[in-house]
């Protein structure tokens, strides 16, 4: 397969992808989940997909759509479009899966999935997870991976700001 038709597939809709999760489940995969806007990709992000994809055989992200990301961030974000920024994060080997989501939170997806493993960055606690009672409930649970420091969108718009 071409390499932009394997990064394309790698884009589900939550339909198509809790049907995919289904194959996934019978062929005994562990299913690992994590969610963000993602908006400029990043050596913090990078690091979290790479140890979040460590964790199960399957790594999926729920991406926030624009108008999710206006609504969390303010109006001058994303900086990146969702189509810029599902195909940016299925290009990456460790992830297999991009699921964009336009709820504030992404527990619709997290019941469509139901992953084994949910993954948040250290600046999230347990208790503030979103999906993270629901996942537990099935049997799943909860990583908190810390963040690698000085590296976040919002400094690096920061410094942008700066020049």
């Amino acid at each position: 397969m071409e390499k932009l038709n394997w990064i394309q597939s790698k884009i589900y809709s939550k339909a198509d992808l809790a049907r995919e999760c289904n194959v996934w489940r019978m062929m005994q995969k562990r299913i690992v989940f994590t969610n963000g806007c993602f908006d400029i990709l990043h050596r913090g992000h990078l690091d979290l997909l790479a140890k979040a994809a460590d964790l199960g055989d399957i790594l999926i992200l729920g991406l926030n759509t624009d108008a999710s990301v206006r609504r969390l961030k303010g109006e001058e974000r994303p900086v990146n479009c969702e189509a810029d920024r599902a195909f940016q994060t299925a290009s990456l080997l460790c992830v297999d899966a991009v699921c964009l989501f336009d709820e504030d939170t992404p527990l619709e997806l997290i019941h469509a999935v139901k992953p084994d493993v949910l993954v948040k960055g250290g600046d999230y606690t347990p208790d503030t997870v979103v999906g993270a009672d629901f996942v537990k409930a099935c049997g799943g649970k909860l990583e908190i991976i810390p963040l690698v420091h000085g590296y976040s969108t919002t400094s690096l718009l920061a410094k942008i700001k700066k020049l």
